[in-house]
């Protein structure tokens, strides 16, 4: 199934965070289920009207929870950069315009080995700092 794509921000990506199914190696399994993850590069209606019918009676599709496609704020001077990653961002109470900004790298977020170089931490303060000097004018 092709992915849909939006040419601001690239490729929707696919995860396979979860697959179980089985009882042993010499079994015929009766059985099974996979967790996706989408992340999504606009509105999700399509997106799931094309995995219902590309998997259609093969098996049972049920859409569990939705991070909608959201465009963040940019600020003059601080580098940005597009992630084919999501955030919660969009299912956190409105405090006003968010940013999505933080120490190390996005590669390794999230994993057994996350970590963050002091160097890293140090650049942050120094980003933060300017940060709130820009939207405190």
């Amino acid at each position: 199934m092709k992915l849909p794509e939006n040419p601001d921000v690239g490729p929707c990506t696919r995860n396979v965070g979860f697959i179980h199914g089985g009882r042993a190696p010499n079994v015929i399994s009766d059985t099974a289920k996979a967790d996706l993850f989408y992340r999504l590069v606009g509105p999700a209606d399509e997106l799931r009207r094309e995995i219902s019918e590309t998997v259609g009676s093969l098996a049972e599709v049920r859409f569990a929870r939705e991070t909608p496609f959201m465009r963040l704020r940019s600020l003059d001077g601080i580098p940005t950069m597009i992630a084919a990653f999501t955030t919660d961002i969009p299912s956190l109470p409105s405090w006003g315009e968010p940013l999505l900004l933080g120490p190390g790298s996005i590669h390794v977020a999230h994993t057994e080995g996350e970590y963050v170089e002091k160097a890293q931490l140090t650049q942050a303060v120094e980003m933060y700092c300017e940060i709130a000097m820009q939207l405190s004018t």
